[in-house]
């Protein structure tokens, strides 16, 4: 069995973030639409950390695949990444496997992408400030999406871990076209007037406070995925339209969510609409330029199985990666 393996770098060359926007396009898209086979995440607990193993085939498509992934908090004091994975893309016709490729380049890469597209179809079309919590691989490749939906003018981050900041800072900068960035003191000059504000952080509370949230804002949760994790406040989730990225996955593992779901802030009715539903039309997005919009996201199978399907076909145009045989 022949198996083209992909690097890290493979992945982002193979998939360009404006072409990774279109492709969780295709892939909600067919998600709401009852085109997809997806079970939940299944999750396996160590006394170290958590695996997660996530399957997808789409109907519509054929793309069928799986990834997964190791979450282990002590690893960065060990001098490894907190989070590592493979993808893996099937051959829908045989069962074969056709590719093996870096689950945590594709994780970044699709999770910004799927943020761009909220951005896209939920901020307002004149969005140009963005208030940036989080400035890890998630935060950059989630500006990075803005940017490619919006004309971003203006960037602030929070001064919280100076040499984490001072990297962000440098590497924005460096990228065509960037935009002005001020590095801010307080969580309230970072989201008053903010057009859009993206939280990619492992925050287990809320990181910035509701009340501070401009009319207009629109903002995107990537960073908790546990029942536990609330990064966006009861405030914030009170008063915006809500958009998610499964609605099932969303109620099972979704904090900002099922902790106000549990104290009675909000209802499940006040869920408007998956993301998919306004791809395919069938729900609205923004409707107005005043409504505060949050979109939820806690990942799922679809986007990893449709972006490892477009990364293969690329880089066996390209001729990425190396083929082995097992």
């Amino acid at each position: 069995m022949k198996l083209r393996v992909l690097s890290a770098t493979d992945v982002r060359r193979a998939l360009p973030m404006r072409q990774a926007i279109e492709t969780m396009r295709r892939a909600f898209g067919q998600l709401s639409a009852n085109q997809a086979e997806m079970p939940l995440r299944t999750r396996l607990e160590t006394e170290q950390g958590t695996l997660l193993l996530m399957p997808a085939y789409l109907k519509q498509s054929r793309e069928l695949g799986f990834k997964m992934l190791s979450v282990w908090g002590d690893n960065p004091n060990r001098g490894l990444p907190a989070l590592m994975g493979l993808a893996t893309v099937i051959d829908p016709d045989t069962g074969r496997s056709l590719a093996l490729m870096n689950g945590e380049a594709l994780t970044a890469l699709r999770t910004g992408a799927t943020g761009g597209l909220a951005t896209d179809l939920l901020a307002r079309p004149d969005a140009s400030v963005v208030a940036v919590f989080g400035v890890g691989i998630q935060g950059r490749m989630q500006l990075e999406a803005v940017t490619e939906v919006r004309q971003v003018k203006e960037v602030r981050v929070l001064n919280r871990t100076p040499s984490r900041v001072e990297a962000f800072v440098a590497e924005v900068s460096s990228w065509p076209n960037a935009p002005s960035i001020s590095v801010v003191d307080s969580r309230r000059d970072a989201v008053m007037g903010a057009d859009v504000v993206i939280t990619a952080t492992n925050s287990r509370i809320p990181v910035f406070n509701g009340r501070h949230l401009s009319p207009g804002t629109h903002v995107t949760g990537v960073g908790s995925f546990t029942p536990h994790m609330q990064e966006v406040d009861e405030v914030t989730v009170q008063k915006a339209k809500i958009v998610v990225d499964s609605l099932q996955a969303c109620l099972a593992e979704a904090g900002d969510l099922i902790i106000p779901l549990e104290k009675g802030v909000i209802s499940k009715l006040d869920i408007h609409a998956e993301l998919g539903q306004i791809v395919n039309g069938d729900r609205p997005g923004r409707e107005t330029n005043d409504e505060i919009t949050f979109f939820k996201s806690v990942g799922v199978a679809v986007q990893d199985v449709v972006a490892a399907n477009e990364v293969l076909g690329a880089a066996e145009v390209q001729g990425l990666g190396t083929v082995v045989e097992l």
